[in-house]
């Protein structure tokens, strides 16, 4: 199993291999490495795709208290246990937060970000209280079907088959979702130093996202510093790169060939 030991964590990865220019995608909250799927389909045979498990999720655990500021350093620390110097950040909703806070972090290590349905800001106070409920609920009585079928109509396209993944929720700990939503609902607002990132951007971000407002990606697109692209997913919900990837996938190539 290939593991990397980082920041005191043991971070769970897939390399594709080869000699392409690299790109590593980073998931979104309750998800894993394996939503990328249709990307790696769609490229490793010309890039050099990195999958990863953030704390908490899929294969990695959460030991201790951590911010996204810490899941930069855990990204920017599987380059070193890659040999790779830079590279480009693709992320998806906490993946992207991380994301961004890399190129924060490390300018000269990010070569270009793809951010997809995220954002720069904190979650809004009025979905709080719920969601502050949710986990509690998931993490006392674990992923019931109705609090799955809910969550997932948050995470989830409309129409999208999400049956594997709850299948993954119940099979995963209860528990282990408190430390990842604390780090959620504790997250800073970034959108102020969103001008200090130079690196190239894309944004993918579905019309029909129910987590994240597309008015958060055109937040994104005009404080980046360059932002070449936002690409509006028709019918795509939050997870928009996983249930329409034959809209995405283009447009990700193109970029990934000019700015990688």
């Amino acid at each position: 199993m290939p593991v990397a030991d980082v920041n005191g964590q043991r971070l769970f990865y897939e390399d594709s291999g080869g000699s392409g220019p690299p790109v590593v995608f980073s998931h979104g909250f309750l998800m894993d490495h394996e939503m990328f799927a249709p990307q790696l389909d769609a490229l490793s045979g010309e890039f050099r795709c990195i999958t990863w498990d953030e704390r908490g999720f899929g294969q990695t655990e959460a030991r201790e208290p951590f911010t996204y500021w810490d899941s930069a350093c855990d990204c920017l620390g599987l380059l070193d246990h890659l040999g790779i110097g830079a590279a480009v950040l693709a992320g998806m909703s906490q993946g992207g937060f991380l994301s961004m806070r890399a190129a924060l972090l490390a300018p000269a290590r990010v070569k270009a970000l793809v951010l997809m349905d995220t954002r720069a800001g904190r979650e809004p106070e009025e979905v709080r209280p719920t969601y502050e409920a949710m986990a509690q609920q998931w993490a006392t009585e674990g992923p019931t079907d109705p609090l799955a079928e809910a969550v997932a109509s948050i995470i989830m396209s409309p129409g999208y088959d999400h049956s594997p993944w709850v299948a993954k929720w119940k099979a995963s700990r209860p528990d282990a979702i408190l430390e990842p939503f604390r780090t959620l609902m504790a997250a800073d607002d970034i959108t102020p130093r969103l001008r200090e990132i130079a690196c190239p951007a894309i944004i993918f971000h579905g019309e029909a996202d129910a987590s994240i407002a597309m008015a958060e990606a055109e937040v994104l697109q005009r404080e980046l510093g360059n932002c070449v692209e936002l690409v509006r997913i028709a019918g795509g919900g939050h997870a928009c790169n996983l249930s329409h990837p034959a809209q995405a996938n283009g447009p990700l190539r193109d970029f990934l060939r000019k700015y990688a």
